[in-house]
């Protein structure tokens, strides 16, 4: 599933390719239950001839503002692509929603395996609103994940997915976070230390950004990963640490990189960077 760092790869390559100003004439939907809220007849009829004022990312959300306030929030969830193409294109067997702009540009919806979703919101509420904080924002700060990990009892992996408590990471970047943070992922986050708050809040920014400089991170070859609007492959890949990396060297001590399930997510870790100690038996969670 993109995470954060492919999510803003995508914004970014939507607003570089200028489609704010730009005019939706229409909207053809061949996977009806890819939008989330409304009909397909409904949901053209609202968007056709709306123009695109701004395109931001919130979460793992991709979010398209139009002129009357009413917004897309798109979801790619497993295998979702937004992709701009020529006046010229055909749709694929997996372009499911292709909004055609005044320019005769394409901005298409691919999904392979159809888990993602469009939902139009014309009021206040929004499928955001319940995200936690922006984790690469200035409000994040060390002092207030300190304070919202230390009266948490929850395994610190599985509170790091929440997306309810902070926006946007994901596993990949949560297993390369803790690895250097060097904090075994089965820790309870209230028994942390704030030098040990302080560092993982050190590498929650420091991964993300690292997988935004590289364009996020595309895993395998297949049409269904991760690729930019432009279609070019993620090249975070080969700069990962242990994600996926099962058998293979630690690349700080050496150690063989295991893989564990830790709140049922495949996990990696290296054993002897990320100590065990400190975590609670099973009895004891």
């Amino acid at each position: 599933m993109p995470e954060l760092p492919e999510v803003e790869t995508v914004v970014r390559g939507l607003n570089d390719s200028r489609i704010c100003a730009c005019k939706i004439v229409n909207v053809k939907i061949d996977w009806p239950r890819t939008i989330a809220n409304h009909s397909v007849a409904t949901f053209a009829g609202k968007i056709r001839d709306r123009v695109i004022t701004s395109v931001i990312r919130r979460g793992k959300y991709i979010v398209i503002a139009l002129d009357n306030q009413a917004r897309l929030f798109i979801h790619l969830r497993m295998t979702g692509k937004l992709l701009i193409k020529s006046a010229e294109f055909n749709p694929g067997q997996h372009d499911h929603v292709v909004f055609t702009l005044h320019d005769k540009r394409k901005l298409v919806f691919n999904d392979t395996r159809k888990f993602g979703r469009i939902t139009l919101i014309e009021c206040e509420d929004c499928p955001t609103d319940k995200l936690g904080p922006e984790p690469l924002s200035r409000n994040f700060t060390p002092a207030l994940f300190r304070a919202a990990l230390h009266c948490k009892k929850r395994q610190i992996k599985p509170l790091l997915l929440d997306q309810s408590f902070v926006a946007g990471l994901g596993n990949i970047y949560v297993d390369e976070a803790l690895w250097q943070a060097r904090l075994h992922p089965e820790r309870i986050a209230g028994s942390l230390s704030d030098a040990e708050c302080n560092a993982l809040h050190r590498a929650i920014r420091a991964v993300l950004k690292k997988g935004i400089k590289n364009c996020g991170t595309t895993l395998g070859g297949g049409s269904s990963n991760f690729y930019s609007v432009a279609g070019n492959r993620g090249r975070n890949a080969d700069q990962l640490n242990v994600f996926r990396r099962t058998g293979e060297p630690c690349p700080a001590c050496g150690s063989t990189i295991s893989r564990i399930i830790v709140g049922q997510r495949s996990t990696h870790l290296c054993p002897d960077c990320q100590k065990k100690s400190g975590v609670p038996s099973a009895d004891q969670i």
